[in-house]
């Protein structure tokens, strides 16, 4: 039996998968195990921000490996390559973040913000935005805003609450007295790259501050340069002062590996056994978080992702005036791209269409279709998967796609 054979006999289906078996790829492009290549605008989900098997992030790797893997005795035992991370990244946090913890992923970095906002506080609820999401943990799922969580698991919480996006009146009735944190994503990913008002986050925190709430932001999918600056919560205007900030995605480059990021104020009242985890903070990802931190500042990645954001945002903008009979807008932010389109059908039938063209796109719930390439994406690709997105749609629009099986689940 061939992978694909494997797979669909001993795996659980928890994903509905392309008929494709990805054996190999190098910085934006991928190849299947029959040869045939794909330019990759989906990174991942957002994760291999400098592309596929970087060379400063396989040095990283074989550098550590060589040295330790796992600390011995787990977490209870300092460890020079997670000091080397946290030495360098904490000039670059938003005020006044100063404190950091390292998990394996972005919905356990929430799923622990969460629950040390409950313990700080004394407080039950958490008041989260529709269409939002933070995971898939149960406690994650229970703050996002998503139909689909709520119909396939129901993880209720009485006190939790939910509010449109960016409707601050909303969000200053929903914030109460038994109120422990708002969590909130600067642009929403999954929920289709919706930006807020400048100063919205900046009014919300006004706000928490007033009722003695926590302010979360999830940036596991806008970090990291994503946005075109270091975190998009530089982009706010008043500054936004989080009391946690959690990333993911991006920051090591397609190792799995995540950050909780809180204020002394918060750290001050963390106690010894309050959470932990076997992998949490390892030496291994902290090499490779230490790699990808270092070039993108080495090398000036945020403002080249802006640059390049500029030039991929324009190019789809173009596409979605020549076909108003699919697309209904283009928005974004940097390498946080997305396409609006009339209905859900039509998001299987165009990313079927790229793939055919040798283009990898994100599908996603509310009729939308996410492009996210590697922070390293040249102006030459992006004019590449430009045309290929264009034969795409023409194939939509004239009915010539054979659909076999949509890209993986809608994230």
């Amino acid at each position: 039996m061939n992978s694909i054979e494997i797979e669909q006999r001993y795996g659980i289906p928890f994903c509905k998968r392309q008929p494709l078996a990805i054996v190999r790829g190098a910085g934006n492009r991928v190849w299947d195990s029959e040869g045939r290549q794909y330019l990759d605008f989906s990174s991942g989900w957002g994760v291999t921000s400098l592309g596929h098997c970087h060379p400063r992030i396989q040095q990283a790797l074989t550098d550590q490996a060589a040295l330790l893997m796992q600390n011995p005795n787990s977490g209870f035992t300092y460890s020079p390559a997670r000091a080397e991370l946290m030495w360098k990244l904490a000039p670059h946090l938003p005020a006044p973040l100063s404190h950091m913890y390292f998990l394996n992923s972005g919905a356990e970095a929430n799923d622990a913000a969460i629950k040390m906002a409950r313990k700080l506080t004394g407080r039950t609820g958490i008041v989260s935005t529709l269409r939002s999401f933070h995971g898939r943990t149960l406690n994650t799922l229970s703050v996002s805003g998503s139909a689909e969580a709520a119909q396939l698991h129901k993880p209720w919480f009485p006190a939790n609450r939910f509010v449109p996006y960016d409707d601050l009146p909303a969000m200053d009735t929903a914030i109460g007295g038994q109120t422990a944190a708002v969590i909130v994503e600067p642009i929403q990913g999954e929920g289709g790259i919706r930006l807020p008002d400048p100063a919205y986050l900046s009014a919300v925190q006004k706000l928490c501050r007033a009722r003695g709430a926590l302010l979360i932001v999830d940036e596991i999918q806008t970090g990291i340069c994503r946005s075109g600056s270091l975190f998009a919560v530089d982009q706010c205007q008043p500054a936004v002062e989080p009391d946690m900030m959690t990333l993911g995605k991006g920051l090591a480059g397609g190792f799995p590996f995540a950050a909780l990021l809180m204020s002394s104020a918060c750290a001050s009242q963390v106690q010894p056994g309050d959470h932990g985890g076997t992998y949490c903070g390892n030496p291994l990802g902290c090499a490779v978080a230490t790699a990808v931190l270092d070039y993108l500042l080495e090398h000036e990645v945020a403002s080249r992702a802006a640059a390049m954001g500029t030039v991929l945002g324009n190019e789809l903008a173009k596409l979605a005036a020549g076909y108003p009979d699919i697309i209904v807008e283009q928005r974004g932010c940097g390498l946080l791209q997305a396409l609006q389109l009339q209905d859900e059908a039509l998001v299987e039938q165009l990313c079927q269409a790229c793939l055919q063209q040798g283009l990898m796109l994100i599908p996603t719930r509310n009729a939308v279709l996410r492009l996210l390439p590697s922070l390293l994406v040249s102006e030459a690709e992006i004019r590449e998967a430009m045309d290929k997105l264009s034969l795409a749609l023409a194939a939509v629009r004239a009915r010539e796609i054979t659909l076999d099986c949509c890209a993986s689940d809608i994230a």
